[in-house]
C-alpha cells in the first residue's frame, strides 16, 4: 500500500488536488485501488470534525482505523482531513511511510476562498474553526524524514488539474518509484545492507522501549509526589519537551499508551528507517505523542 497526506491550509485546495492525483493515478493504471479518506467519505461535517480537542480526537482514531482497513498491496490511500497538524502527519507516516502533496496556499487567500462558499452556502468552515486550524498549521519540511517525500502545489499559481506537473510527478513516484529527489526510476531489490537492516532495527526498538519505561516512571512519580501539578507540567530532564497534563493519568492508562505508541513505531519501522537509536530523541517523539492525546 502507498499512502498519501494531503497538506495544506484549511481551503488551500487540497481536495481538488486529492481529486485530481486520483483520477491520474486510475488513468496510469487499471489494476490501482485508489480510495480518498477525508471527513464527506465517513459522512462527517467539517465544522463537526474539528470543534473540540475531544472530538478531534476521535475522528483522528476513525481515520487511523480507516487507513488500517484498507491496506492492500495494489492500493493507494490519499487522506485529506486532519493533515494541517504536524502530529497526525507523523502518525500517518509510521503507519505507511506515507509520502506528501503540499497545497502552498496563502493564508489570506484561504480566507478569501473560504468566505466565498460561506455566501455561496457550499461547505465551509466556520470563521472560528478556520482561524484554529490556520494557528495549529505548521509547514511541512522535506527534511523531517515524516514530511518526505514532499511533492508542492501552488494553487494559486498553477491551475489545479490532472494534467499539472506536480500531479504527474506524484503519479509517477507512487506508480514506478521514481525517486523525488533525482527522479530517477529505482526498482528496489533487496541487498545486504536492506537483509541486516532488522538487526539495527531491533536495537532501536530495545532502545525506545527502554527510553518511553523511563518517561512513564518519570510521570508515575511526579504524580505520586505531587511534582508539578498545580501547573501540570512534568519535567523529564535537560534539553528534553515538557509533558504537559491536562489531568492525573493512571498507571494502566500510561501503559496502554505506550503500547500503542511503541506499535506504530514498530509498524513505521516495517516500511522506512527504524525509529531513533538514541534515548533522547526517543523519549522527545513519546512526550510528543503523549502531549497530543493527553496534553493540556
Amino acid at each position: 500500500m502507498a499512502l498519501v497526506v494531503m497538506c495544506g491550509q484549511p481551503c488551500s485546495g487540497k481536495s481538488a488536488a486529492a481529486a485530481c492525483l486520483a483520477a491520474a493515478l486510475r488513468t496510469s493504471s487499471t489494476d490501482l485501488i485508489v480510495r480518498i479518506i477525508d471527513e464527506s467519505s465517513l459522512h462527517l461535517g467539517r465544522n463537526d470534525s474539528y470543534k473540540d480537542m475531544v472530538v478531534e480526537k476521535n475522528l483522528r482514531g476513525v481515520l487511523r482505523s480507516e487507513v488500517d482497513r484498507s491496506v492492500s498491496r495494489d492500493s493507494i490511500i490519499i487522506v485529506d482531513s486532519l493533515n494541517n497538524i504536524k502530529g497526525y502527519r507523523y502518525e500517518l507516516w509510521c503507519l505507511a511511510r506515507a509520502s506528501g502533496l503540499f497545497c502552498d496556499t496563502e493564508v489570506d487567500l484561504c480566507r478569501e476562498w473560504n468566505s466565498n462558499r460561506q455566501e455561496k452556502g457550499e461547505p465551509a468552515y466556520d470563521s472560528n474553526i478556520f482561524e484554529d486550524l490556520v494557528r495549529r498549521f505548521e509547514n511541512p519540511d522535506r527534511r523531517n524524514r515524516w514530511d518526505s517525500p514532499l511533492f508542492e502545489l501552488f494553487p494559486s499559481r498553477d491551475e489545479i488539474v490532472e494534467s499539472a506537473p506536480v500531479i504527474a510527478e506524484a503519479v509517477s513516484y507512487l506508480t514506478k518509484k521514481v525517486d523525488s529527489k533525482t527522479r530517477d526510476v529505482k526498482v528496489l531489490q533487496p541487498t545486504i545492507a536492506t537483509q541486516t537492516v532488522r538487526t539495527s532495527e531491533a536495537n532501536s526498538l530495545y532502545e525506545m522501549d527502554k527510553a518511553t519505561q523511563e518517561v512513564v516512571n518519570a510521570i508515575v512519580e511526579a504524580q505520586s509526589c505531587g511534582l508539578g501539578l498545580a501547573m501540570n507540567k512534568i519535567s523529564i530532564g535537560p534539553n528534553l519537551p515538557t509533558i504537559n497534563l491536562q489531568r492525573s493519568v493512571g498507571l494502566p492508562e500510561l501503559r496502554s499508551l505506550r503500547r500503542t505508541f511503541i506499535k506504530l513505531a514498530g509498524q513505521y519501522s516495517l516500511s522506512g528507517p527504524p525509529p531513533p537509536t538514541d534515548a533522547d530523541s526517543a523519549k522527545r517523539m513519546f512526550v510528543d505523542y503523549l502531549n497530543r492525546e493527553v496534553g493540556a
